[in-house]
């Protein structure tokens, strides 16, 4: 598994280009405008398609005091902690089959004892229950609060992934919405029923998913990007 340094930031590298609405390596958030800054915290979340059956995933969690507040005089930010996991992740089933954790900044020479532990990880499935299961592991006493924090972060994108996954696939099989069949599409609909209000039991997008009636139209982001690049609905899988 593939771990580097980076001072001061996660380990895992930004995109580079200067637009800012894309949020490619700058922050989203407001300028500070004069705010008196006192903590920063960073995640950022990777996941890659190794096989047709595998997905990488690579998290960091990063938190850095502004300059000169723990040193003074210090014009750099002073980084905390940074947390990296990476993990294999079978795909359909989301079980996890290999966990690895590193400390690159702690602030305790005890901090580094804890990230064997989170070897447990290892067939435990990113769906349902999976939060309940990793405090159930690693709270409290039994782990390190900010990989738990990081775990909660990735888990979830994750489970976004898959749907990356699928509409790769899709194109692949030169499908449109349209043609996705009546199994496939409740499949899709379990995976995410009840997970949030939008996709809440019995709520209209879940019916209308089911009936096929929500892909005569593409998602918000994809309806605004077609408009830019000045091309109609047909163009998104």
């Amino acid at each position: 598994m593939g771990f580097g340094r980076t001072h001061g930031r996660p380990t895992i590298a930004r995109e580079s280009g200067p637009d800012r609405a894309n949020h490619r390596g700058m922050s989203i958030l407001p300028d500070d405008d004069g705010l008196e800054l006192m903590h920063s915290r960073d995640y950022e979340t990777k996941i890659y398609r190794v096989s047709p059956d595998e997905l990488l995933v690579r998290g960091a969690v990063s938190d850095r005091k502004p300059p000169g507040l723990y040193i003074a005089n210090d014009p750099e930010p002073l980084e905390i902690h940074q947390m990296q996991l990476e993990l294999r992740v079978a795909y359909p089933s989301l079980e996890i089959t290999a966990a690895r954790v590193v400390f690159e900044s702690h602030p305790h020479s005890e901090c580094p004892l804890i990230t064997a532990d989170y070897g447990k990880l290892v067939g435990l499935s990113i769906a349902r229950g999976f939060t309940r299961k990793t405090k159930d592991l690693f709270g409290g006493p039994n782990g390190c609060t900010h990989t738990n924090a990081l775990l909660q972060a990735i888990a979830p994108a994750v489970i976004q992934s898959t749907w990356s996954v699928r509409i790769e696939q899709q194109r692949l099989e030169g499908k449109s919405h349209a043609e996705i069949t009546p199994e496939e599409r409740e499949r899709r609909v379990q995976f995410n029923l009840n997970t949030c209000h939008v996709w809440a039991d019995g709520g209209e997008r879940a019916t209308n998913y089911r009936e096929g009636k929500v892909e005569a139209e593409p998602l918000i982001p994809v309806a605004r990007r077609l408009k830019e690049l000045d091309r109609d609905g047909s163009s998104w899988p």
